[in-house]
């Protein structure tokens, strides 16, 4: 914690160096070596921004600072504070001593951490204070000499393997868990991707009339480092939009090209955003990981004709690139050549069949649940679990129809013939073990599934009397209205087709898939990214000190430029935070300084949210999840926190012996 706002800085490099300029003599080991730096800076330095190592007497507590940009979301955008200490470094510690270590500041961003001065003594000492303490963050911190690629990011993200808690979740009193297929129990290669934007192409070309150069001599392929997940294209314009959760535009790009902030402005009457009635009209949302290469088909499109200046309508090109892609899922003519080469598509998933047989063997019921056709869903399937996996659930729906399977009362569910691969057109009276359905809805599920069926009971519920009996004060009863209550959880990847309704029309326990999380948690981790966070903090925290000692007067000229100069600056790092994160529109859940649209439906639809399936291996089937203690949405309650302190000795994990240091 010591030296933690130092991103990639050497313990062992400082303290050997404030050690040798101190003339401390004898042997002492590394980790107290970096305590005694501590220590020593602690003591030649004054309060910085009011960030400060803690004790003035006995300096053995480092003070922790939450980073928040004011709404009470952590600066991590995952709704955890970012636990941070800031040391004002002396201005006699020659960085160039230790040049060996590799501790520079970039040349290139040399003049981002240069910082307007005013007239005012009071004013241009915060200023001065606040550049020389980013200086000697940057001077004080290992530079990353290989910037992690994205590719390179999503490969180092599958180790993360964390279940994150948005509520308190008690996977004890889970009775029944569903799983939905794509992005969920299979995972596909950017192949796959590849493949759906370069069918929906050509469908564009031959069935919609396009030009023949965008096929053949344009060179358009789908491009992973362009789009994310929780976008939405404006219909008048084409623009491709990142939203806040306030549904303001924070970004948005035409074409290739970054629509530049003024014409944003005037697009939307100078506030980015729309009223309802306008976004339910002219937003399209592109919110799971499919839409990706539709959102990639649409830029290319738009850029095509705006190289050429050829003229064009938005609003067509967007309908004809969406119906481009949707009859390319229709067709199932991917899903054919997916199903046919699943080594080539599906990525490896070690660790999903002790899953889902943890589940099982705690007796908890399996229900399948996916929009994909049964066919295709048989074909993964035996891939990933072998030729009798059908055997391991109690349910298995296909064409599911999702969203509107949870809001239609009245399809029923088709067999599937084993033989003829045919729907059956009769009643169904139940759902047997082994068999396939089609169709159907959520009214006609709570008719089919037998819930009281003792064989699947849960463990929890047939050892415990007391779980029995709260069930039956509360009026939970074994049978139907157990499809409408908590006990069921269900695991999906996109948040409107698969888990908004189930939680807000059955109150189901709800688990969102985000790969994002692994691999933007890898590339914040990296020095770069670290540098770039700490940078806004203080460049944030130093336009609050300079409006307080500017007072509550109208602002001069001089003071506004002064305002304007740092909000430029924290635009600046924003956008090198974006660049790092490999992508024209940043993380998928920050939309520059506010949580995004889809942080924003993450927080409130899902419980439970992981990078993927494979996470739960890690927890018991009867595991409690508490959300964070900080995970709050009010800047009050985060900056009313109490702070959190580390006992010196006790972080470090050895007793540093005050004597030695002249305490």
């Amino acid at each position: 914690p010591l030296l933690s706002y130092l991103p990639g800085s050497s313990p062992r490099a400082l303290g050997l160096h404030l050690i040798q300029q101190f003339g401390v003599q004898g042997k002492m080991s590394w980790v107290k070596r970096a305590a005694f730096a501590a220590v020593l800076v602690n003591q030649l330095t004054t309060t910085v921004f009011g960030w400060s190592i803690q004790h003035p007497a006995k300096p053995r507590h480092v003070r922790a600072f939450y980073a928040t940009n004011g709404n009470g979301y952590g600066g991590n955008g995952f709704g955890k504070p970012l636990a941070t200490t800031s040391l004002k470094m002396s201005s006699s510690l020659d960085p160039t001593t230790i040049s060996s270590e590799g501790l520079r500041i970039e040349s290139n961003i040399t003049k981002l951490l240069q910082l307007p001065r005013h007239s005012k003594e009071n004013v241009n000492e915060v200023l001065i204070e606040a550049e020389k303490v980013l200086q000697a963050l940057h001077q004080y911190s290992l530079i990353s000499q290989d910037s992690l690629s994205l590719q390179d990011a999503k490969k180092a993200g599958r180790a993360h393997e964390k279940v994150y808690a948005n509520n308190y979740v008690d996977l004890g009193k889970v009775d029944t868990v569903g799983f939905d297929f794509d992005y969920t129990l299979v995972t596909y290669t950017e192949e796959l991707l590849d493949l759906i934007y370069d069918m929906a192409l050509k469908r564009l070309v031959t069935d919609k009339q396009y030009p023949v150069e965008m096929l053949h001599t344009a060179g358009l392929r789908y491009d992973p480092q362009f789009s994310i997940r929780g976008l939405a294209v404006d219909t008048k314009t084409g623009w491709i939009c990142h939203l806040s959760y306030t549904h303001k535009v924070a970004v948005a790009w035409e074409g290739r090209e970054k629509v530049p902030t003024p014409k944003i402005y005037a697009e939307y009457r100078g506030k980015r955003g729309m009223t309802p009635s306008e976004r339910k009209r002219r937003l399209k949302p592109l919110n799971d990981l499919f839409s990706m290469s539709e959102c990639c088909l649409i830029a290319d499109t738009v850029q095509f004709f705006k190289d050429r200046n050829i003229p064009y309508h938005a609003q067509n090109v967007i309908t004809d690139v969406l119906a481009a892609i949707r009859e390319t899922h229709i067709s199932g003519d991917f899903h054919r050549l997916v199903a046919e080469n699943p080594d080539r598509y599906f990525e490896p998933q070690p660790h999903l069949k002790q899953v889902v047989q943890n589940f099982k063997d705690a007796g908890k019921r399996l229900i399948f649940v996916s929009n994909s056709p049964f066919w295709y869903v048989d074909a993964g399937m035996r891939h990933l679990f072998g030729t009798n996996w059908r055997m391991d659930w109690d349910a298995i729906i296909t064409s599911a129809g999702k969203p509107s399977f949870y809001k239609d009362d009245s399809r029923p569910f088709r067999e599937i013939c084993q033989e003829t691969r045919r729907p059956l057109f009769k009643r169904v009276e139940r759902f047997e073990k082994g068999s396939m359905y089609t169709g159907g809805c959520i009214q006609e599920l709570t008719k089919l599934i037998d819930w009281s069926d003792p064989a699947i009971t849960p463990v929890s519920y047939e050892s415990n009397g007391d779980v029995l009996a709260e069930r039956s004060e509360f009026g939970i009863k074994s049978g139907a209205v157990d499809v409408a209550t908590a006990n069921v959880l269900y695991i999906g990847d996109s948040l409107f087709a698969d888990l908004v309704d189930a939680k807000r029309e059955f109150s189901w326990t709800t688990a969102a898939v985000t790969p994002e999380v692994g691999y933007e948690l890898e590339i914040q981790s990296q020095t770069d990214f670290t540098l770039a966070q700490r940078t806004l903090d203080l460049l944030l925290h130093a336009l609050r000190r300079v409006q307080e000692e500017l007072g509550t007067s109208m602002r001069t000229q001089e003071d506004l430029q002064i305002l304007d100069g740092l909000e430029k600056l924290v635009s600046k790092w924003r956008d090198r935070e974006t660049r790092i994160l490999g992508n024209p529109f940043g993380s998928v859940f920050r939309a520059r300084y506010q949580p995004s649209l889809f942080a924003h439906s993450l927080r409130r639809y899902c419980d439970l949210y992981m990078p993927s399936v494979s996470s739960l291996r890690n927890y018991s089937p009867q595991h409690r999840f508490y959300p964070e203690q900080h995970h709050k949405l009010l800047s009050h309650e985060m900056q009313s926190a109490p702070d959190d302190c580390w006992d010196l000795d006790e972080v470090l994990g050895c007793a540093v012996d005050d004597d030695a240091l002249g305490i």
